[in-house]
């Protein structure tokens, strides 16, 4: 089996666990952000394409590789295949549905503790000689709140979202959440979630946290209208796709005052350059951010759980049969 990888080589080599894997296919590696034609050239009679999540295969290249069998996302995004090309020409788009589900949960309630804590001022004044002054002026305005003091609105319920609700519902936190499919009563009672409209559930969290993918239906639908809704003091977490959250008006939102405060673990336009207006600005306004770069699902375990996914998806092909976590 031939495979057109826009994934670097030292990734496969890490994370695939039996050697003998590489003897049995032949692998043919271009750089992630290759232009059509380039990787055409370089694996043109590729039968599968194993493509990072922010690879472009475009549907001029689907359609010119007439042995494609399967285009495999390296992990859970998949936005930059062309999903109707591939469907048109009879080829599988899949992806590691789930493998890092529980690592965006723990980015994502590391997040949530880091704004409730204050964890940036915080470190600031410990830094500076300050502990004790902070320390006395949280214990007399009473402001530090636990994550059991919230009502967390989880925007969408898929993998990510109900691992991140387990963790929280075990820390004491009132859970709620909106999604387009709405899950059976006893799973929301397993969850001890519920279910509210996506207008309620903005005005009455006092965290909000998105777990979506991005489509043209999310794509900034967390604009100025959706953030002023939100309760006054609420905080905004993002650890899904940056392109969800319109970032100017993020910014005035924290500017204001109207939000107390927003985890991001992803930001649109990565990856992020110094223009980046997340970057420029205010102090103040810039103290009520904490950024991580993405790394919220790309844990050593997340990895070997999506190698092994991909590899079983391999061995599918090989048997003629149909992959598993099909998009199309």
């Amino acid at each position: 089996m031939k495979i057109l990888s826009m994934i670097k080589p030292e990734r496969w080599r890490k994370y695939i666990d039996d050697p003998s894997f590489f003897l049995c296919h032949e692998i043919v590696y271009v750089p992630m952000d290759a232009d059509a034609d380039t990787v055409y050239e370089a694996g043109g009679d590729a039968e599968i394409i194993l493509a990072d999540a922010v690879s472009p295969v475009s549907g001029y290249l689907i359609r010119k590789m007439k042995n494609l069998k399967m285009i495999h996302s390296e992990g859970v995004g998949f936005n930059k295949i062309d999903v109707d090309a591939a469907t048109e020409c009879g080829v599988y788009v899949c992806n590691c549905k789930a493998m890092n589900a529980t690592a965006v949960a723990e980015q994502t309630v590391l997040l949530m503790l880091g704004l409730l804590r204050n964890v940036l001022s915080c470190d600031r004044a410990e830094r500076e000689g300050r502990a004790r002054e902070v320390q006395q002026a949280y214990m007399e305005e009473g402001n530090l709140k636990e994550i059991a003091d919230c009502r967390i609105g989880f925007v969408g319920l898929g993998a990510v979202g109900k691992a991140t609700a387990g963790i929280c519902e075990a820390m004491g936190a009132e859970l709620v959440y909106y999604d387009l499919f709405r899950l059976p009563e006893e799973q929301e009672k397993e969850l001890n979630i519920r279910y509210l409209s996506l207008d309620e559930l903005i005005k009455s969290s006092d965290i909000i946290s998105l777990h979506l993918p991005s489509t043209e239906k999310t794509m900034h639908m967390v604009n100025k209208e959706f953030l002023s809704k939100m309760k006054e003091g609420s905080y905004l977490v993002n650890t899904s796709r940056g392109d969800l959250v319109v970032t100017e008006d993020l910014l005035g939102a924290l500017k204001s005052g109207h939000l107390a405060g927003a985890g991001l673990d992803c930001v649109e336009g990565e990856p992020v350059t110094t223009d980046n207006p997340i970057l420029k600005a205010d102090e103040e306004t810039a103290s009520k951010i904490i950024l991580s770069p993405h790394i919220g699902g790309i844990t050593g375990s997340s990895f070997r759980r999506g190698y092994g996914m991909i590899r079983e998806n391999i061995e599918a092909v090989m048997r003629g049969e149909k992959p598993k976590r099909c998009i199309n």
